[in-house]
């Protein structure tokens, strides 16, 4: 479960001034849900995501991931979380059950254990073919499914994806939001950043939409819609994100 509680962001400037990335950011993600962030680029989407995944210290309010606070339990926040985006990270030497099995040992699992989970993954992600391939040699959706399987690894009961789908083709596009959806069918908390209207409406239960470092509104799409008298998707986005900020 995640639990943000008027979670706020700002950077210092020219002298005294502050730049608020993120502004009085509130929203609980449950066990098997997913909740979107849905705003444009430079919302606040990314800051936020880094403050709970402890990158980043926040400037004010709270926030706890799997019933862990994010500042003075960082360490079991990260414990408790799996991060994804589109930006693969995959050492290009290692093969894709070497990089898997890499960070397994990182989150403390060795021996039988580790080989029972990295087959479970592999099987599950159908990555048994190019289970033995270096990632140099992985193609781009080969390379997601691998930091897939990096993020699930420890098995742990809270997800964080940040625009997972960016720059990826259709068909990995694809792969990657029907995993989406079978992790929430699992019972894992995802919270799930994009500025994809397509997306939401595919995988999310519901979406807040973010804007100028702060949640404009948030409530399944139907909620939001009656609330705002727009039935579409597209345009009650666009809509709320107009709103001066």
């Amino acid at each position: 479960m995640i639990e943000v509680d008027g979670l706020c962001k700002w950077f210092h400037g020219a002298g005294s001034d502050k730049f608020r990335a993120v502004d009085d950011v509130r929203f609980v993600v449950k066990p098997g849900e997913v909740l979107g962030l849905l705003g444009p680029n430079g919302a606040g989407k990314t800051t936020t995501l880094r403050m709970l995944c402890t990158v980043l210290k926040p400037s004010a309010g709270t926030a706890r991931v799997a019933g862990y606070d994010i500042v003075t339990q960082a360490g079991q926040v990260r414990h408790n979380i799996g991060f994804l985006s589109a930006n693969t990270g995959v050492y290009d030497r290692m093969t894709a059950r070497e990089m898997v099995a890499y960070y397994g040992r990182l989150h403390g699992l060795e021996g039988d254990p580790l080989d029972r989970r990295l087959d479970e993954l592999f099987a599950t992600l159908q990555m048994n073919d190019f289970r033995d391939r270096r990632g140099g040699q992985l193609s781009t959706g080969m390379r997601q499914k691998v930091s897939i399987a990096r993020a699930l690894v420890h098995n742990p009961p809270v997800l964080i994806f940040d625009e997972p789908t960016a720059g990826l083709d259709i068909l990995v596009q694809r792969a990657v939001l029907n995993q989406v959806s079978l992790l929430r069918e699992s019972g894992k908390s995802i919270l799930f950043s994009t500025h994809i209207v397509r997306e939401v409406e595919k995988v999310c239960d519901r979406v807040a939409i973010v804007a100028h470092g702060r949640v404009i509104d948030c409530g399944t799409l139907a909620e939001l819609s009656d609330r705002h008298g727009e039935r579409d998707v597209e345009e009650l986005f666009f809509k709320l994100v107009d709103t001066p900020a």
